[in-house]
Parts: structure tokens; C-alpha cells; sequence
């Protein structure tokens, strides 16, 4: 079974307390706004119109962000079977090709994220199909906002004269919910590039987790024949059947 990540260092522990505690309080966030969207609905027969629309970014947060932090944990399924019947040498460079290819797919995913955030953040896309060559000129969409949720001005007030021309926003500026797009995709970029420097050294075997499921499973069935077996030498029980 894949050992379980532990970070080293305090700043390494700081940083992974840090993304968990992100991880969680999205998560909490989620299911506190759903639970209340549901009794206002249907005791109350409220609703909060925001609360949708918040839920819809919360999760979109937590899926881009968790991303990241599987990459970091080792967590991603993969295909190994036919790795896996490869000596170790072999293997290596397998993993560290797929982390080259993966790197390029990271890198192809954060011009797309910041191409399509910084319209709205009064910034400029870059220029080329592929990767970046420059940038251009771009429309400025820094007063698109969102279509329920509030402006929060006491929050994002401060975006106003900076990127709207000092007008107020109606709803909450849509710069704020698609941040997350160019940062989780460098934050990917960066597991994915520390992940390949692990490989490279030795410390890390793959990009994904290893037949996980199934090795969880074996251990289970292996701690329940060592209960049934020493069940047996110490009381003369007889195993239940199913699991001798």
C-alpha cells in the first residue's frame, strides 16, 4: 500500500497544514450552505438566491485546489499494469516520462487559465497557440460580475479603483471566483515538478498511487486470518466461514 505523505521540515508542514485546512474549510463551507439552503427551502419555504452560485465556486475551488494536493500526496489513480511487469531501471524512466508529459500538459493548462482569467482582472492574454510568445492586446472585461452573489465591497472594495474605473460593482466582480484557474494551475504545475524531481531522486516511485485499493484490501483479509488464527490457537474457536 502507498505510504501515507508526511512532510518534512517546518515550512514543508506549515504549507501542507495550510492546504489542508483550505481543503477542509471549502469542503465546510460547501456542505454548511447547502444544509441551510435546504431547511430555509423547505421549512421555511426561503431560499438564499446566492447560495447556488456560491456552491457552484466552492466546488469548483475545491476540485481545482485538491487536484494539486493529490499530485502532492501521491492520490491520482493511474494505470500501472503494464509498468509494473517492467525491471526497476525501466520503470523509473517510464514514471519520469510520464512527469515530462505531464509537466507539458501543466504548462499547456496554465497559459489556458491565465488566457482566460485575465480579461477580467484588466490584464493582457498571451500571445501563441501553445505557449506563451508575448502578450496582446486584450478587451478589458474587469466589470463582468457575477450573476447572485453579493459585492462584498467590504472585502473587494479596493478592486473598484484599480481595475473598474472606481465604479461600484453590483455583484461580486468575476476576477475574484476565476483566481483560482491561473493559481491552481501553477500550483499544479509545481506538485507535478516536484513530484518528477522526487522520481528523479529516488524518494518517489511514480506520479499516481499503486494498486491501492487492492493491496487495502489484502491487508484487511490478512489482519482478519491473523484474528481468526490466533481466535483459534488461543480459545480452540473455529473460524466463520467465509474467512478461514
Amino acid at each position: 500500500m502507498a505510504a501515507r505523505y508526511e512532510p518534512t521540515g517546518r515550512f514543508g508542514r506549515a504549507i501542507h497544514s495550510l492546504e489542508e485546512t483550505a481543503i477542509a474549510i471549502l469542503l465546510g463551507s460547501m456542505t454548511l450552505l447547502t444544509f441551510i439552503a435546504v431547511v430555509l427551502r423547505y421549512v421555511f419555504n426561503s431560499q438564499l438566491i446566492w447560495s447556488l452560485e456560491v456552491i457552484l465556486i466552492l466546488f469548483a475551488w475545491l476540485v481545482i485546489f485538491g487536484v494539486s494536493y493529490g499530485f502532492k500526496i501521491t492520490a491520482h489513480l493511474g494505470v500501472d499494469a503494464l509498468t509494473n511487469i517492467l525491471p526497476t531501471p525501466a520503470k523509473r524512466i517510464c514514471a519520469l516520462l510520464a512527469g515530462l508529459v505531464t509537466i507539458i500538459y501543466a504548462l499547456l493548462l496554465l497559459k489556458g487559465a491565465w488566457d482566460y482569467w485575465a480579461p477580467f482582472a484588466a490584464l493582457q492574454r498571451t500571445s501563441g497557440a501553445w505557449f506563451p510568445t508575448g502578450f496582446e492586446q486584450t478587451r478589458d472585461q474587469a466589470w463582468f460580475v457575477t450573476d447572485q452573489v453579493p459585492p462584498m465591497r467590504w472585502l473587494f472594495g479596493w478592486l473598484e479603483p484599480l481595475i473598474n474605473q472606481g465604479e461600484e460593482y453590483e455583484k461580486l466582480p468575476r476576477v475574484i471566483p476565476y483566481a483560482i484557474l491561473p493559481f491552481g494551475c501553477a500550483l499544479i504545475l509545481l506538485r507535478v515538478v516536484q513530484a518528477v524531481i522526487a522520481i528523479a531522486r529516488g524518494t518517489r516511485k511514480s506520479l499516481i498511487v499503486s494498486h491501492e485499493a487492492e493491496e487495502a484490501v489484502e491487508e484487511v483479509a490478512a489482519q482478519h486470518r491473523a484474528a481468526d488464527e490466533a481466535a483459534e490457537i488461543y480459545t480452540g474457536a473455529t473460524p466463520p466461514a467465509g474467512r478461514a
